[in-house]
């Protein structure tokens, strides 16, 4: 049989390898392409959520600034018990300055202190700090009364009272709070007596000032803060 008569046959049932060859190399090639393209893709996506997480570690990992040392004082907590700076030593605490009285602001940090009591970890040794702006109504007894009211738990947050002078020296002079008493004729109440810091402080281990947290004004979210507070103590508390 002459072979070439078998062409016809061949064009008409069977498909030769070289063809075949060049019917499905086209069709092929851009698939090719984007499995390649995906996979750069994926490249480019892994990389950067990597640098992500990196910047955030290193961000986590910087020393939060000292903005100075905490001077000795003695106070009275509201159980009566004398508390001085070293009852302090050894513990991350934050800190703020509030009067039972206060028709204002006082009653808001005094919930944001109370939900920061129930966010820190059990294990950890942080303490809370209310200082009076008013010791001559402000005794032991009112301040268990106003704690009560809170449910502080007197092992972790204390409310202090004492000598004016000695307030102010912990408060303006190391923490940086201020507090200023009113002149009666520009009080709108007679419970309206002092202006005094809105802030949250946060103290080291060693006595140091390491944090100023506003707790009120415009853009100022209560929840945030707390996060913010809670991060920075365990960070405070992590510290060698």
């Amino acid at each position: 049989m002459n072979p070439e008569a078998q062409k016809p046959g061949d064009a008409a049932g069977r498909t030769s390898p070289e063809a075949t060859v060049r019917t499905t190399t086209p069709a092929s090639a851009p698939r090719s392409f984007l499995w390649a393209g995906l996979g750069l893709l994926l490249a480019l996506l892994t990389g950067v959520l990597l640098m992500a997480a990196l910047q955030s570690r290193s961000v986590a990992r910087a020393p939060l600034p000292v903005y100075g040392s905490v001077g000795n004082f003695t106070l009275t907590n509201q159980d009566g018990a004398a508390v001085s700076l070293s009852d302090l030593q050894g513990h991350v605490w934050v800190a703020d300055i509030i009067f039972t009285r206060c028709p204002g602001p006082c009653l808001k940090m005094t919930r944001q202190m109370k939900e920061l009591q129930q966010s820190l970890p059990a294990a950890s040794q942080a303490r809370l700090v209310s200082l009076t702006t008013d010791p001559d109504f402000d005794n032991p007894s009112v301040l268990n009364g106003y704690a009560q009211r809170f449910g502080a738990d007197r092992r972790r947050w204390m409310f202090l009272t004492g000598a004016k002078r000695q307030i102010a020296n912990l408060a303006i002079d190391s923490l940086k709070l201020t507090a200023i008493e009113k002149a009666p004729a520009d009080r709108q109440s007679p419970e309206d007596l002092f202006v005094h810091s809105t802030i949250l402080v946060l103290v080291d281990r060693q006595g140091r000032l390491r944090g100023i947290f506003e707790t009120t004004g415009e853009g100022v979210v209560a929840e945030q803060v707390k996060g913010q507070v809670i991060r920075a103590v365990k960070q405070l508390e992590r510290e060698p």
